[in-house]
């Protein structure tokens, strides 16, 4: 059995209530909701809050919350893993018996259906524990620059400086919209980027909305997409 486990807490503090919060018209968590629906790819979808209104509008979308998230793992400097680890634990002990586990974030208004089609077949395809989604940086990162102590510009990898970009390997970040991982891998609380494969998506759809800037420019791509 494959599910989702999308965790949504209730305490966000630079965008509050980011989880719930108006976007485009629903509320921001539904979009991972409905992609994991939409995939036909999980028999569960389930929602890990700590919130009591977060667990009203996740069930009103159809989602499931079979357990409420304890408060030790609801801070500001809880990690994913823990997160997934307890919730898989949780639905064991309702009799469910799990296989694969995808982790999707509730603020990924850009995520896609195909995306969570493609990553969970390349898991399955390989002797890989996780597989999540990754975009290149815009600009080499080995040109990149750091203040210097005399007020000049000066580069943080001098070996570079002159290296033509075409010339250099390409570097991606993690794009932070899921995480398909065994089941085994999330309980042994290993560690995602260095034991999963990456899956590449285009970085014009990836926006990690952390602040109200954030929230505005996706906002502005979410309008322009619409537009067109």
């Amino acid at each position: 059995m494959n599910i989702a486990i999308i965790p949504a807490r209730g305490g966000s503090k630079r965008i509050p209530r980011k989880n719930i919060k108006a976007f485009c018209g629903q509320p921001m968590i539904a979009y991972a909701i409905k992609a994991a629906q939409a995939s036909g790819l999980f028999e569960h979808v389930v929602v890990s809050t700590d919130d009591a209104e977060i667990q009203s509008i996740a069930n009103s979308l159809g989602a499931e919350t079979p357990f409420i998230r304890p408060a030790e793992l609801a801070n500001d400097f809880t990690a994913t893993v823990p997160v997934v680890a307890h919730a898989i634990k949780a639905c064991e002990a309702l009799g469910w018996q799990l296989s694969n586990v995808c982790c999707i974030y509730p603020g990924v208004p850009f995520i896609e259906v195909n995306d969570l089609k493609g990553a969970f077949a390349k898991l399955t395809e390989s002797s890989a524990e996780y597989c999540f989604p990754v975009t290149e940086f815009p600009a080499a990162v080995q040109r990149s620059l750091k203040h210097s102590s005399n007020g000049l510009m000066e580069p943080v990898y001098p070996e570079h400086e002159l290296t033509r970009t075409q010339d250099l390997e390409a570097a991606f970040y993690d794009a932070g919209q899921f995480y398909w991982g065994t089941k085994q891998a999330w309980l042994n609380n290993n560690r995602i980027h260095t034991s999963g494969m990456g899956y590449e998506i285009p970085n014009w759809r990836v926006v990690d909305i952390d602040t109200p800037a954030d929230w505005e420019r996706a906002e502005r791509l979410a309008a322009s997409l619409k537009a067109h």
